[in-house]
Order: structure tokens, then C-alpha cells, then sequence
């Protein structure tokens, strides 16, 4: 089976048939003792159809699991996605500006969870390089008085650029030779439409990665007779109702969830500890899940003036 995955993975990336070879016929022999009667042949898979062909009568005959049958289609399919289909868009990226301290910068990567962020100029569309976390704070470590003398321009890495029309599977082929981990989708204006890593390219094939922590909370959980945890992705108005107040009808244009109002008001994405005030409650993100780090709850509290004496 590890041998099949791999010989796909050779065929969709664009593997020269050296080095496809000596897989595909490995796999053919394989299946020709377990699949008794049906003689697939030794020499290299001419296409496509040959490959889902054998995939789909392992699967018919029990010998590849349901989720196998589908990882290995999803590898095919890798090749007809594009890469705006698997990216970060913009408006959940988490960056920093270009002139800010090595402190700052390692506050940011442990509050969001993010090992690589990228650096901007004057704005978001003005991407200049990306800061990897192992460089500040082994500056930091080596120099502590970097922390707060030198700037994250100083030790951010080159970025690289794809058009959001890039294949997936091309992309991964790319990473993967040149070593890349994280790069800058552009539109075709040139403005930034989002990021995507070798990981959220890796998921679209095996599948999302839950984390450990990942649970169905419930959506409010009271603390206190002021204080209360909301699940993030909470509509607006349920929220109203729960806490029994109005809010500016304005609040919602945009947006549906509390994770979303957050976003809108903070004008980036949201990170442990962010906080705004919402018609006398002080909100404050809370726990990050999953590994795209996204806030999943927040902790409301009555402000002081609110409390009833």
C-alpha cells in the first residue's frame, strides 16, 4: 500500500519515469499475486486510468480501506486544484510589520501559534519577506539586547510568490525541491489574496488534521453571573439574545459570528488575548485550534460600570 501512495504521488507530481519505473512495477507485481486472475502488466503505467483502474479493483476486492481509496483519489485530484482553492485567504492571515522588534515579533508567534509570519511593508499587498520564529529567538538568545535594538527586517527570509491559478500538485512539486514551506498567493493584479503552506497541501490529500484539543463545546458556558465563554463561531444575534442586549445593527454588516465581529473590529485576524468591547462586555480571544491556529472560543466579561450594585 505504501508503495502504491507513493508511485501516485511520483505520477501526479510529474516524476520522471526512471524513477517511476521501478514503483510501477513493483505494483503491478503485488497486485498480480493478490489479486488472483487479473494479470496487470510490468511495465510502466502508460496513464492515468490505468493507476485508478488498479486502485479501484484493490478497493472492490477489500484489499484498500475506504479512507485509503479515498486519500489515494484525492492525490489524483491534486492535480485539477488550484491553489486559491487551499490557501489561507487574507483576511485570516496573521502578519506583522516590517519595523517591528524581535520581542514583538516573538509575542506575536507564541500568542498565535505561527512558526513562520509574513512581514509587511506599507500594508498587506506589500509582502517583503517572512520572519521564521528559530531566527528571532536564536538572536534573541545569542544578542538579548536584539530584542528590542533590532527590527524584524533585519533577519526576515526572501518570500516567494504564486499566482492563485498555480496547481496544487505543480506547487507541492516546487516545495518540495526547492525546499519551501510557506508561500505568498497573489491575484492577478498582484495584490496578496492569501498564503498557503505545504501542510494545507498535504491536508487536501490525507485529509483535515483535528487537533487533540478539538471538542463540540457547548456555545455558552456561564463562569460567573458576568463572566461566560462563547464558542467563536456563535451567530451574532444568538449571542444578543443569550446576553439580552442590542447591538448596532451596523456591528453585523459583513459578518454572522462573534469570531467574525472580532475580526472585522481588530481589522486582523484575531489571536489569543485580542480584545474589544461589545455594548459593555469586555471579549477576549481565547483558545486557538486546530493547525491553522484559528480562535475557537472567547471569554466575555461584564465591565465594572456594567455590574449592577
Amino acid at each position: 500500500m505504501r508503495y502504491l501512495v507513493l508511485a501516485l504521488v511520483a505520477f501526479i507530481s510529474g516524476f520522471s519515469a526512471i524513477f517511476f519505473r521501478p514503483f510501477s512495477k513493483l505494483i503491478a507485481g503485488i497486485a498480480n499475486i493478490l489479486t488472483p486472475g487479473q494479470k496487470f502488466k510490468t511495465n510502466v503505467f502508460k496513464n492515468e486510468d490505468e493507476l485508478r483502474e488498479l486502485v479501484d479493483q484493490a478497493h472492490e476486492r477489500g484489499l484498500v480501506e475506504e479512507d485509503e481509496h479515498e486519500m489515494i483519489h484525492s492525490v489524483f485530484e491534486l492535480g485539477e486544484t488550484l491553489v486559491r482553492e487551499l490557501m489561507v485567504p487574507r483576511t485570516e492571515m496573521v502578519w506583522i510589520e516590517h519595523d517591528k522588534t524581535l520581542r514583538q515579533a516573538l509575542s506575536l508567534a507564541l500568542r498565535s501559534g505561527y512558526s513562520r509570519i509574513p512581514v509587511v511593508g506599507e500594508n498587506i499587498d506589500q509582502i517583503v519577506g517572512i520572519a521564521y520564529i528559530k531566527d528571532l529567538a536564536k538572536r534573541s538568545h545569542d544578542h538579548h539586547e536584539a530584542e528590542q535594538s533590532e527590527k524584524v527586517e533585519q533577519l526576515m527570509r526572501p518570500v516567494v510568490f504564486v499566482p492563485e491559478i498555480k496547481s496544487a500538485a505543480e506547487l507541492l512539486k516546487d516545495m518540495q525541491r526547492d525546499q519551501i514551506h510557506l508561500a505568498i498567493v497573489v491575484d492577478e493584479y498582484g495584490g496578496t489574496a492569501g498564503l498557503i503552506t505545504i501542510e494545507d497541501i498535504i491536508e487536501e490529500i490525507v485529509g483535515e488534521i483535528a487537533d487533540e484539543f478539538d471538542d463540540e463545546d457547548e456555545q455558552f458556558v456561564w463562569l460567573s453571573d458576568d463572566k461566560l465563554r462563547v464558542q467563536a463561531k456563535v451567530h451574532i444575534e444568538d449571542l444578543a439574545a443569550e446576553l439580552e442586549i442590542d447591538l448596532d445593527p451596523t456591528l453585523a454588516e459583513d459578518v454572522d459570528t462573534i469570531g467574525g465581529l472580532m475580526a472585522k473590529v481588530l481589522g486582523r485576524v484575531p489571536i489569543p488575548g485580542s480584545t474589544f468591547n461589545l455594548a459593555g462586555w469586555k471579549v477576549t480571544a481565547e483558545r486557538p485550534v486546530g493547525r491553522r491556529r484559528r480562535i475557537s472560543s472567547v471569554i466575555m466579561e461584564r465591565e465594572e460600570s456594567e455590574v449592577a450594585l
